[in-house]
């Protein structure tokens, strides 16, 4: 009985080369949107050049394409979030570490679709500020603390649900001298009161963003424009409770990179949650948080599928991971010097950056040079191919 030929793995990239410039044909995408589109549908295809390796020993022929290095591309973030992880363990401390999470309510989803610089900024700033305030706090530690804050947008269904992922030191740098304040080993700040901050801080921000002339109203936002009406928006938004949600604190450093692993460079939809794609549908898994944590399969059309997917590509040059108080960029060095002389641990050990073949091997253990068909054999570049007509983005 002849053999089953197993069905290559469904990709993003896929759905796009098959419906991408139909939708962007019938919809309105801004520029970002557009070289996303265009980037994941040639990532590892000819589009972006590539060279041909021959085996030294059997002279065996591979094609190997470039990728396209988009942020939003699931294929191309492995390599660049373990190169992010090797950068950031030097900054780990020997203390307790929190997982402190800010969401925004689901009422400034339609102003973030069309103003998403400044809606996310924001997020940034407010989060950011209560955290430190309260760091600062004699009440709470007294001193500066650092923290690390990833943007996510995007909810199991791929649906807006705008929210910042803050790792927290438990502790801080006292502002009164050279003096390491621990925080307690279970608890770092009242969950209540910082939700009651951030929504307050948030709120202003976005008070000064109208004044300013900063946002944009369109479609159904267009009645925001008058300032009673945004008044009166703004007060709805301080009627309600805003979600802030403090997880217990990692057991150690690993734990931490482990955190940072699953958040840092994670995309709204990896290929590994793709179930398939056919007759202008798309079936993908999720997790149903309300349903204790299920997961389903939900079947979209492919078009509001990729209006979903969509809604998560962020502005051009829009840092999604930023650093404030100990780990602020601009003082980050100095200041962790400091803080490891206090805490009495030894200068971490320079770490030389892996080239793409050593880290590949190292997390999957594919060499990337072994011929794959005898097996013995070194794989050597002996040709080049220029690019076709799709350019390479990192946006």
């Amino acid at each position: 009985m002849a053999g089953t030929v197993a069905r290559p793995r469904l990709e993003l990239a896929d759905i796009v080369r098959a419906q991408g410039d139909a939708y962007a044909r019938q919809h309105r995408l801004v520029p970002v949107q557009h070289r996303a589109l265009r980037a994941i549908g040639a990532c590892r295809t000819v589009a972006l050049g590539g060279y041909r390796e021959t085996c030294d020993r059997c002279g065996a022929v591979r094609m190997r394409y470039r990728s396209c290095g988009n942020r939003h591309c699931p294929k191309c973030q492995t390599l660049t979030k373990e190169r992010w992880l090797a950068a950031r363990k030097a900054d780990l401390l020997p203390i307790p570490y929190f997982h402190v999470v800010f969401t925004l309510p689901h009422d400034l989803n339609a102003l973030a679709q069309g103003n998403p610089r400044v809606i996310y900024a924001l997020l940034f700033r407010a989060a950011a500020d209560t955290l430190l305030a309260f760091g600062r706090d004699p009440r709470h530690l007294g001193g500066t603390i650092g923290i690390t804050a990833i943007l996510h947008t995007w909810g199991q269904a791929l649906t807006q649900h705008l929210h910042l992922h803050c790792l927290v030191t438990g502790g801080a740098l006292a502002a009164d001298g050279p003096r390491w304040i621990p925080g307690r080993s279970s608890f770092l700040f009242p969950v209540r009161a910082l939700s009651t901050v951030f929504r307050a801080k948030y709120l202003a921000g976005l008070r000064r963003a109208f004044d300013a002339g900063q946002l944009t109203f369109a479609g159904s936002t267009t009645p925001l424009a008058d300032r009673r009406a945004f008044t009166s928006f703004l007060s709805q938004l301080r009627a309600i409770d805003w979600v802030v949600y403090a997880k217990r604190p990692f057991a150690g450093s690993e734990q931490v990179l482990d955190y940072l692993g699953r958040y840092t460079h994670r995309v709204a939809l990896s290929n590994d949650r793709l179930v398939d794609h056919r007759d202008g549908h798309v079936w993908f898994r999720w997790k149903d948080y309300a349903d204790h944590d299920r997961v389903k399969v939900m079947t979209l059309k492919a078009d509001e599928f990729l209006r979903r997917f969509l809604l998560h590509v962020v502005p051009r040059g829009f840092m999604r991971i930023r650093h404030f108080g100990l780990l602020a960029n601009r003082t980050r060095r100095a200041t962790l010097r400091q803080c490891r002389d206090l805490l009495r641990q030894s200068p971490p050990a320079e770490a030389r950056p892996e080239s793409v073949a050593v880290l590949l091997h190292r997390l999957t253990g594919v060499d990337l040079f072994r011929c794959p068909v005898c097996g013995e054999g070194r794989l050597q570049i002996t040709a080049h191919v220029v690019h076709g007509p799709v350019p390479p983005d990192t946006s």
